[in-house]
């Protein structure tokens, strides 16, 4: 796997760079092909957050784990990815019938227990009046309801946005593109 290391408020050592090479050569038994990836780690506070995003034609996988110890958050991200290979497998296989770019053979199926665990379900289903407004009112809206997101109509654009509180305290807006 090709990786491109990133360290934010800290310097990424050789010796992390070498045991994140190790942890995540662990998934290579499930790409057919060489894949790339980026690497992130970053220190917030006494946090060390580790972030891996993998770059699969047409996929990406990614996880972020946070804890006191940098080298237990690369663990537990590695386990989040095999995880998410596992339990996605069904869903990749249809989507690369033809097996390019994943080897499902070396993917170990979900036990029934896993599975039922892992089923999230719709609970609660929300309907309301789209009205037109600009990004400043929508920003409003989302503050004064307390979300983290707030789905609205763009009066600018006419097209369905969605507007997001970052983990910085900036905001992210989402456009559709067709």
């Amino acid at each position: 796997m090709k990786l491109n290391f990133v360290g934010k408020n800290m310097e990424v050592t050789q010796a992390l760079k070498d045991i994140t090479e190790k942890k995540l050569s662990k998934l290579d038994k499930y790409f057919k092909q060489d894949a790339e990836g980026n690497v992130i780690y970053s220190v917030e506070r006494n946090r060390k957050i580790f972030e891996v995003t993998i770059n699969l034609p047409g996929t990406i996988l990614r996880a972020e784990e946070a804890s006191e110890d940098m080298y237990a958050s690369i663990d537990k991200a590695v386990d989040v990815l095999e995880r998410q290979i596992r339990k996605y497998k069904t869903r990749l296989q249809k989507r690369y019938n033809n097996g390019e770019t994943i080897r499902f053979e070396n993917i170990a199926p979900l036990t029934e227990e896993e599975e039922e665990e892992d089923r999230p379900k719709v609970v609660k289903t929300k309907r309301f009046d789209m009205k037109p407004m600009d990004v400043e009112e929508a920003i409003l809206q989302m503050e004064l309801l307390r979300h983290n997101f707030f789905v609205f109509l763009n009066a600018d654009t006419d097209d369905l946005n969605v507007i997001y509180k970052r983990k910085d305290g900036n905001y992210g807006l989402i456009e559709p593109e067709f």
